[in-house]
């Protein structure tokens, strides 16, 4: 119900949102090699198992199982497991029986699921800087996938599935000029920021560059100290002949920054950013204030499913802190919101799949 919807900017997406049963949720995977840095991301239960976070997401939504690994992966904070946001998404899409796609932008290990390909590859370690090596390869691929998307539906619904991704938004758009250092949140429940801005710091002097340096090369900006994942969402959102949600929290806004550098004049009204109440509540960020800084026509919506009163420890975890977005999590809690699904149902669908995933 709108009641658990927050709105700051224009309802018209809700508009195009409500009761609208012809929607693709399309999710963008890829992985960096920034995801490994001990420490600075919560994905896949231990740096090493980040590489098949992106993989099993896709395999969780689209096959009900891990097919990667023997079991998902879980963030796992003081010992405690916390159910993938993937878990999230396949809610909704169960639910509402939405068509989803997979999308892979630069992955390590790949899904053994069907996706699209963008013949991108796996971002590199940003100390060393290294971002992503063909980043407008990756964009103009992407350009073509969205006119192909949009002739088969009215609305594109995006999400992202990247480890350690918002690091690399940090990056791009510190390398854009944007006042985002110890804004940007996080998957944990204390952020690291000093390990974060101590990245992003060397990707940019190794490049010789200092902040907003290349506040009109959204490309070397993803190239110098980014994620596939990133890019290949702005050519999606560029490429679209209809309108697009984006369905997630830091990394869509370093989305819309890559955005605004490459069309300046581009219309932000047609898209707008969902996400949780989790990312938007966070008192160890800012997004509100990063997106006004892109666009003051860039609205964000949080969608809050109350999972301070679900049974499920794991799911209550995500009220204190812990993973608060991902695979599109708020996107899907706003669609089923918005088109006849209360709280309550929703969010027993989410204990009835996570139930499954841990038993």
């Amino acid at each position: 119900m709108t009641e658990n919807i927050k709105i700051y900017g224009s309802e018209k997406q809700l508009e195009r949102l409500r009761n609208n049963d012809d929607i693709i949720f399309a999710c963008v995977l890829s992985n960096t090699a920034v995801s490994k840095i001990p420490g600075i991301s919560g994905a896949g239960g231990s740096p090493e198992l980040t590489p098949y976070t992106p993989a099993l997401d896709a395999e969780l939504i689209m096959k009900n199982m891990a097919l990667s690994l023997p079991e998902i992966a879980m963030t796992v904070e003081d010992g405690d497991p916390t159910p993938t946001p993937g878990v999230l998404t396949k809610a909704t899409l169960d639910l509402l029986n939405i068509p989803f796609i997979a999308i892979n932008a630069g992955l390590e290990v790949t899904p053994k699921v069907p996706y699209i390909e963008l013949n991108g590859q796996p971002g590199g370690d940003l100390r060393e800087g290294n971002g992503v090596p063909n980043p407008k390869e990756i964009f103009d691929n992407a350009l073509i996938t969205a006119k192909t998307l949009s002739k088969l539906t009215s609305h594109i619904m995006i999400a992202e599935s990247t480890p350690a991704g918002t690091t690399t938004a940090q990056g791009v758009l510190t390398a854009l000029g944007y006042d985002v250092r110890d804004k940007i949140s996080g998957c944990m429940q204390i952020n690291p920021h000093e390990l974060k801005n101590s990245v992003v710091d060397a990707a940019l002097a190794k490049n010789n560059l200092k902040p907003g340096d290349l506040k009109d090369d959204a490309f070397k900006a993803v190239e110098v100290a980014g994620d596939p994942t990133i890019i290949a969402i702005a050519g999606l959102a560029i490429g679209s002949d209809v309108p697009v949600t984006l369905a997630g929290g830091t990394q869509m806004l370093a989305v819309c920054g890559a955005i605004k550098a490459i069309e300046p004049d581009f219309d932000f009204s047609k898209i707008a950013i969902a996400t949780t109440v989790y990312v938007v509540n966070d008192e160890t960020s800012n997004m509100l204030d990063i997106a006004n800084q892109i666009d003051e026509n860039l609205t964000v919506y949080a969608a809050d499913p109350e999972f301070e009163k679900s049974e499920n420890e794991g799911l209550a975890r995500y009220t204190k802190g812990s993973i608060k977005e991902g695979v599109g999590a708020g996107g899907a809690i706003l669609y089923a919101l918005l088109n006849g699904k209360t709280a309550d149902e929703y969010r027993a669908k989410v204990e009835e799949i996570a139930k499954a995933q841990m038993e």
